[in-house]
């Protein structure tokens, strides 16, 4: 059975501003009733969390499916994930290829996961890294790479929603707004 998440992640929060972000986010989400501002254990990995606010239906696709979960509010340099399995693929921002890490049977691709992990091991440590395409040669930021799936999203400030029904385009959109602007993006998984 598992646990499902969906971490809604700030893609341009510097690491100073991401306390703050996070703050009037927060704000926001209670302001829309989507999470309470009262905190308690309802979120995995963490003491306690926000749980889910009378309007939570108005953030989801299928109302059918009640939150059983809350929000976690994660702050500092994180490689967010989808959890079990893995990106099948990347895309460079460069040329637009994918660089392929499984063929479509998922059977390992030997060797061509090895500079992305060397780059997330060094984005971790040191906010910054860069990874070289196989196909146009271009050295790009981690961060600009695409991940199959948005299995991979490298932050400063991210949403964790744990068992909650998939959020709607407009929500995210609105939730992007709420946090200046900033582009999101949505990585999900089960753990």
């Amino acid at each position: 059975m598992g646990h499902h998440f969906q971490t809604v992640v700030d893609l341009d929060a510097t690491a100073a501003e991401a306390p703050a972000l996070a703050a009037r986010a927060l704000d926001w989400l209670v302001a829309q009733g989507i999470v309470r501002a009262e905190r308690t254990s309802c979120v995995l990995g963490a003491p306690l969390g926000h749980p889910p606010g009378p309007r939570w239906a108005s953030a989801v696709e299928h109302e059918d499916w009640e939150p059983s979960d809350g929000l976690n509010i994660e702050i500092g340099r994180r490689v967010f994930f989808g959890g079990q399995g893995d990106a099948q693929h990347a895309t460079c921002p460069h040329c637009a290829a994918r660089t392929a890490f499984y063929t479509d049977d998922w059977e390992y691709v030997e060797g061509v996961r090895e500079p992305f992990d060397t780059a997330m091991s060094t984005w971790y440590e040191t906010g910054a890294a860069t990874v070289a395409c196989g196909h146009c040669g271009h050295s790009g930021d981690l961060t600009a790479w695409r991940w199959a799936d948005d299995f991979y999203a490298f932050g400063y400030l991210g949403f964790e929603f744990w068992d909650w029904p998939e959020f709607t385009p407009r929500f995210l959109d609105a939730f992007a707004s709420a946090l200046g602007g900033h582009r999101v993006v949505r990585v999900w998984g089960k753990l």
